[in-house]
């Protein structure tokens, strides 16, 4: 959540803030604000509630000279979102600021403690309190001023801080939340997305937990905040470019991303799927022997990586016979654990930064549990700190909600199944074979779903016509149904809710009524006859239907108020194509009530705290 942009260097600080604060606004923010040291060192700081637009209006084309500086995104957690809760917060005497993103759990205590010493405050911040402390602190040394001022902290953070006390100094420290440097041509930036500044250099320093990065004139050091040792920091250069960060003629990121998909997936699964159906991870080297060793698989995740954990979870145990379980990484890591050495944690985050995530793997490797990650972002906490990381290679997703990463989440969760079936030879060679060439043929069928896109657009408005909507799927189509219904009350704002299409009459069924439509996943699969029967019960209580059909199937014409084909695949890897269906459904349903599908409130992109 928020956004963090820090700048030193040759050029004006002023303008590369500010476009950066834009780029960083899909994550999510209620308001904005910046600070530049002008060339005397003096600092000029501008904020604003709300979007950066407001900031912008505040400036209002006032020119803001200096060549160092940092801005920053808030999204609120103490306190409402205003003009003396954003960022940037400074000190009594104006002296020192600092952004923030995170939470400093032992803020009130600190509070106290300085109001007692005579400091005044100025916002209901928890982040304030680090000016203060730095304040206190400082007896002309401005780096050791803020190591022995984040010692304090408890929590999590990243930090920015700048002072005119230092006007060729910024800092930049993290613990729980992420922040990189980048390396330009002379020239440094502190951020908490490689988004941000990808217009000015693909060459990043990831910093890693407890560091504190040091940026000057003559370039970065990087130490521990703990005790100051030199800390060497991973290095990563981003494999995109600034184009693909840009929304390239559509109307939304949103609907960018959705045709991406067909690309995207082509892309996680080159160089893994080979032509004789075995799977190789060229950024997962383990050793077969240690693959084998894994009795049971334990895979953790939130909101949409939890759905492509339960589908994981179906095709591992299909195809390798290992058990598996799947759970809400914010409920896992707070029960007593069962994993050890014979477990196979997968921990699944489309940013790697997701907190309880990130809390539920090293809980895992605490009991002695393997890691992996599957993430779209190399450089983030969980690729550094699990045992290995496979790369989903999405590129990046602007977008507050997720739909390419989640494809290829899908995407290497069944890769991973197969891998696994292969070193335990749990499967017919000749069915793997065929899965690959299933798993090959999604893209097209993708694009042939983009291609008749228009087709949607009623679909998605009609279902904006009412309040609530269920969602019913069996198997391989639960999980879709699932992720379709999040999608839809993500963007849309409607009720969605979405259940095993056999705990209809378990409850569910007492909301349908002629006002409640149901969408149905009822494509070819092992239970489909069983879905079919679901459908008759739901046309029984006069309750619309929207039904997604294999093409070519014509059981449920003139029961199903409206249908949907998709192309025929076989049942593991239908979830890649219906869940397309979702959210061009949700997208349109968004679309037709005029609402903002890239940022929807309350959201952000990453949510790095509890």
């Amino acid at each position: 959540m928020c956004g963090i942009i820090g700048y030193l260097g040759p050029r004006p600080a002023a303008p590369v803030l500010l476009e950066s604060l834009r780029r960083l606004e899909y994550r999510g923010y209620d308001s904005s604000g910046v600070v530049v040291l002008s060339g005397e060192g003096a600092p000029v700081a501008i904020k604003a509630a709300g979007k950066v637009q407001s900031l912008l209006d505040r400036i209002d084309g006032e020119q803001i000279l200096g060549k160092v500086g940092m801005g920053h995104t808030r999204w609120a957690t103490h306190g409402s979102p205003t003009f003396e809760n954003a960022h940037p917060h400074s000190d009594c005497g104006g002296r020192f600021f600092v952004i923030h993103n995170g939470i400093i759990e032992n803020f009130a205590e600190l509070r106290a403690e300085l109001q007692a010493g005579g400091h005044v405050f100025r916002s209901e911040t928890d982040t304030e309190v680090l000016p203060h402390l730095i304040e206190e602190y400082y007896e002309g040394d401005l780096v050791l001023a803020a190591r022995r001022a984040l010692r304090r902290l408890r929590g999590a953070y990243a930090v920015v801080i700048l002072s005119s006390t230092d006007p060729d100094t910024l800092i930049g420290a993290r613990l729980n939340a992420p922040l990189v440097v980048g390396v330009g041509a002379d020239e440094w930036f502190l951020s908490s997305d490689l988004a941000a500044i990808i217009p000015y250099t693909k060459r990043a320093l990831v910093l890693g937990e407890g560091d504190m990065a040091v940026l000057s004139p003559v370039g970065p050091v990087v130490t521990s905040i703990a005790d100051g040792s030199e800390s060497v920091p991973r290095v990563v250069r981003v494999e995109w470019d600034v184009l693909q960060a840009e929304r390239g003629g559509y109307p939304s990121f949103m609907a960018k991303e959705m045709h991406e998909q067909p690309a995207a997936l082509e892309n996680a699964l080159r160089g893994r799927l080979l032509s004789d159906g075995r799977v190789e991870f060229a950024d997962w080297d383990i050793d077969p022997e240690q693959l084998r060793r894994f009795q049971r698989v334990q895979i953790v995740g939130a909101g949409s990586a939890h759905y492509a954990g339960l589908l994981a979870k179906y095709a591992i145990e299909d195809l390798s016979r290992i058990p598996t379980a799947v759970e809400v990484a914010s409920e896992w890591r707070y029960r007593p654990q069962t994993v050890g050495a014979d477990t196979l944690t997968v921990a699944i985050s489309q940013s790697g930064e997701t907190a309880d995530t990130l809390a539920a793997a090293r809980r895992a490797q605490e009991q002695g549990s393997y890691v992996l990650a599957i993430s779209n972002v190399v450089g983030s906490t969980l690729a550094l700190e699990a045992d290995a990381m496979v790369n989903l290679h999405a590129g990046p997703e602007i977008c507050v909600v997720a739909t390419k990463t989640f494809l290829n989440q899908v995407a290497v969760s069944l890769l991973l199944a197969m891998r696994l079936a292969q070193v335990r030879s749990t499967a017919d060679p000749g069915d793997l074979r065929r899965l690959a060439g299933a798993m090959r043929s999604v893209a097209d069928a993708q694009q042939r779903l983009l291609q008749a896109e228009l087709e949607m657009q009623p679909l998605g408005a009609w279902l904006a016509q009412h309040r609530s909507i269920l969602y019913i799927g069996r198997g391989y189509n639960y999980p879709v149904a699932l992720e379709a219904a999040l999608k839809l009350k993500e963007v849309s704002y409607l009720h969605a809710e979405a259940y095993p299409a056999g705990e209809l009459k378990h409850g569910p069924i007492a909301l349908l009524d002629p006002g409640v439509p149901v969408v149905a996943f009822a494509t070819e699969s092992a239970t489909r006859e069983k879905v079919r029967s679901n459908i008759q019960e739901v046309s029984a209580r006069l309750s619309p239907i929207l039904a997604v059909v294999t093409e070519g199937d014509s059981s449920l014409d003139g029961l199903a108020t409206h249908l949907v084909q998709v192309p025929r695949v076989p049942e593991m890897v239908a979830p890649m194509v219906n869940v397309l269906v979702g959210q061009l459904l949700a997208y349109h349903a968004a679309m037709s009530q005029g609402l903002d599908v890239d940022r929807p409130r309350n959201l952000a992109k990453s949510v790095t705290v509890e």
